[in-house]
């Protein structure tokens, strides 16, 4: 971690509500969960839990997301809409930036939303795609041509891209380990880079991800202790 010639790395949390839409369906989990809580146990308990747990990161995320309906994109998620301040700033002051998901469909829906919202025609590294075409994808993102924002898995960002080009990062969900985030962040925050990186993490106030957060703070701090 002590590279001296790399530049800052800024990182925060951006704060959004739930809807109401996204409330009610919130809720509605929550009130499932402890249904079935009540009438399981052991290992089938604790994977309605981590079903749950997942379905909710979801209904944060979107409501079309947690549906899977195929339903209309703007206007429905506290989220996104914070998502699209974000990308309108960074679009204000030319910046590039990655924006990585866990969810394979919410990055399906997030280059639909930006052609829709931005008229951006980004593209979508993800696992599935072949090595051939994430090269070429990551090639013309380097190189400044086509969007300037990139979608990526958070599976497909682990390891050996180089995406320097960007000086921007959104995490548009979380994920359980901090070692996964700091890899992907690692895409553009790594030798080459020349500007301060900055970081944005998307987080619903008052749901699972608020608390997701905090676990992942509280373990970064103390795998930094141990190796500080």
């Amino acid at each position: 971690r002590l590279l001296p010639d790399l530049p800052d790395k800024i990182e925060q949390a951006a704060f959004a509500q739930l809807t109401r839409e996204q409330a009610l369906l919130y809720q509605k989990v929550v009130d499932q969960l402890l249904a079935d809580a009540d009438e399981l146990e052991g290992m089938q308990r604790r994977g309605r839990v981590l079903a749950a747990l997942t379905r909710l990161k979801q209904v944060c995320n979107h409501p079309a997301h947690a549906l899977k309906d195929g339903s209309r994109l703007a206007g429905r998620s506290g989220k996104l809409n914070r998502f699209d301040e974000l990308v309108a700033e960074l679009l204000d002051v030319g910046e590039r930036a990655l924006v990585f998901t866990q969810f394979r469909e919410m990055g399906d829906l997030l280059q639909t939303h930006l052609r829709e919202q931005f008229a951006l025609d980004a593209a979508f590294l993800h696992g599935g795609v072949p090595r051939a075409a994430r090269d070429r994808m990551v090639a013309s993102f380097q190189s400044g041509a086509g969007a300037p924002l990139l979608v990526v898995s958070l599976k497909a960002g682990g390891t050996g891209l180089n995406l320097t080009a960007a000086s921007q990062v959104i995490h548009y969900d979380r994920w359980w380990n901090p070692a996964v985030e700091d890899q992907a962040t690692d895409r553009a925050w790594r030798i080459g880079q020349q500007r301060t990186v900055h970081v944005h993490k998307l987080v619903c106030q008052g749901t699972v991800e608020e608390r997701i957060g905090e676990i992942i703070d509280d373990k970064r701090a103390i795998a930094d202790a141990v190796l500080g």
